[in-house]
């Protein structure tokens, strides 16, 4: 199953363009009259937000724990076990979602969680001092990220059930659109009750209040799950006759076959293979200096003890990767329009090199706020222009194959940063060679890009991208 439907395009056309506002809502009030619709979007928010609190509750109990120190190696482990799940589980899911009721792969799956919610809540307790205790934490939040992937597939390949035929595109433009609202707000729940409750209550009893909480939003996405008739999801008569004709090694075999031929595929249409292959070199890169970012505001610029205003400093940075985020989504597409994409890659490229250098060198909390901001308008919108040139150079017939490999190298090249972050910082994070090495890995992705772009003709880069220029999309 593709992790971006097609309809993600117009989705971000809804973000991007001039009175994206009353396009968005004109959207949603059409689609409004479906009740099942309704139900499902509420669902969906009610689950994002629980997957929100989860993994917030997550990270700031394993990286931002009073009683241990951060290292590179947690942050790994924590990236691993948040990322890789998505890219093993679900390549392979799809199939199996075509044979199950898709209301009931949803209930069960979020009433699984509501039990492990309960245990972590039980765990963060008792305490995770021993390597047995530690163990059952990271396997229990493993289980529940894999789930998750799960019922996201689910909910996808639910969507069609809930709308008429020709609404299918504008629905998947709206519900990855207001679902990750979702995310948001769980996000939030669980930065609150850790910053207002831990000073309070003790980190501990927050910590175990954050994971209670979560098990809270889980039970009230199984209440609203319940609404939804069974049955009324899918999958239908022929969806189920299709997925008996398939055996489980057949699917297996034609999920691996998929990610060969998106291979071959993007060996043909060399301008989105080169894109991928950019966007994993510079992820890499910049999650070297997320990480080490990660690690300074915690063992650097605050003691062990001080958890509490550690999270508060680093939320500032992170609200201002945000911002960068969000500006890129505005300014791709003017300036693209202006210098062709090709051009934009390369001058972001070399911003992020120039920047990493100064103000990003630089260690202070000012100064990282800064470099945090314009790298996040540099990544992002490289991002737009990868996801734009994927878009406009490989066939349909491919397209959710090559999104799936995309999702793999975006989520997979994120984790392996952080193992090499591990392996050359140190534990206070501060290592002027590591972060001028990032600097010229930037400069050198953009030499690599312009070189190899030029070579396969850098016309090529701007055929049948204006349109989608107009709307790109956007996944932080």
């Amino acid at each position: 199953m593709a992790p971006w439907p097609d309809g993600r395009v117009a989705s971000v056309g809804l973000v991007a363009e001039n009175g994206w506002v009353l396009e968005f809502v004109q959207a949603l009030r059409r689609l409004w009259r479906h009740q099942l619709f309704r139900r499902l979007l509420a669902v969906r928010i009610a689950t994002q937000a629980s997957d929100g609190i989860l993994q917030v509750g997550m990270a700031s109990y394993l990286l931002f724990n009073p009683q241990t120190q951060t290292s590179a190696w947690a942050i790994a482990g924590v990236l691993a076990i948040t990322l890789l799940p998505f890219s093993v589980v679900g390549p392979f899911v799809s199939g199996i979602l075509d044979r199950w009721d898709r209301r009931q792969v949803v209930l069960v799956a979020d009433a699984l969680r509501i039990g492990l919610g309960l245990v972590l809540a039980a765990l963060v307790l008792a305490g995770t001092d021993r390597a047995w205790a530690m163990s059952a934490f990271y396997v229990t939040v493993l289980v529940a990220m894999s789930i998750n992937r799960f019922v996201m597939a689910g909910m996808s390949a639910a969507l069609p059930h809930t709308v008429d035929p020709d609404e299918y595109l504008v629905a998947s433009s709206v519900m990855p659109t207001v679902g990750p609202a979702g995310v948001i707000v769980g996000a939030g729940t669980a930065l609150g009750i850790r910053t207002l409750l831990g000073p309070l209550l003790g980190v501990t009893a927050a910590d175990a209040l954050v994971f209670l909480a979560c098990a809270l939003g889980f039970a009230v996405s199984v209440v609203l799950a319940l609404l939804i008739p069974r049955g009324a999801l899918g999958p239908d008569a022929r969806e189920r006759a299709e997925a008996r004709s398939r055996q489980t090694d057949a699917v297996v075999r034609d999920v691996l076959s998929g990610l060969r031929d998106a291979l071959g595929h993007l060996r043909e249409h060399r301008p989105a293979g080169l894109g991928l292959v950019t966007i994993g070199l510079q992820r890499i890169a910049y999650g070297v200096v997320t990480v080490a970012v990660i690690v300074i505001y915690r063992n650097t610029f605050y003691t062990v003890e001080e958890a509490t205003p550690a999270i508060a400093a680093l939320g500032l940075w992170a609200g201002a990767t945000g911002a960068g985020f969000v500006l890129a989504a505005v300014v791709t597409p003017f300036v693209t329009a202006r210098t062709g994409l090709r051009r934009w890659v390369v001058l972001l490229l070399a911003l992020a090199a120039v920047v990493q250098l100064v103000p990003g060198s630089i260690v202070t909390q000012p100064t990282l706020v800064a470099s945090g901001f314009l790298l996040g308008v540099a990544a992002q919108s490289l991002k737009i222009c990868v996801d734009t040139l994927v878009q406009a150079h490989v066939e349909d017939e491919y397209k959710g194959r090559v999104f799936v490999l995309y999702d793999m190298v975006f989520n997979t090249t994120q984790v392996l940063a952080a193992v090499l972050a591990a392996l050359l910082l140190p534990p206070s994070g501060v290592s002027l060679p590591v972060l001028l090495a990032v600097a010229v890995s930037f400069a050198l992705v953009a030499v690599l890009f312009a070189v190899r772009s030029r070579r396969i003709g850098a016309e090529l880069f701007e055929r049948g991208t204006e349109d989608l220029l107009a709307a790109p999309a956007a996944r932080s």
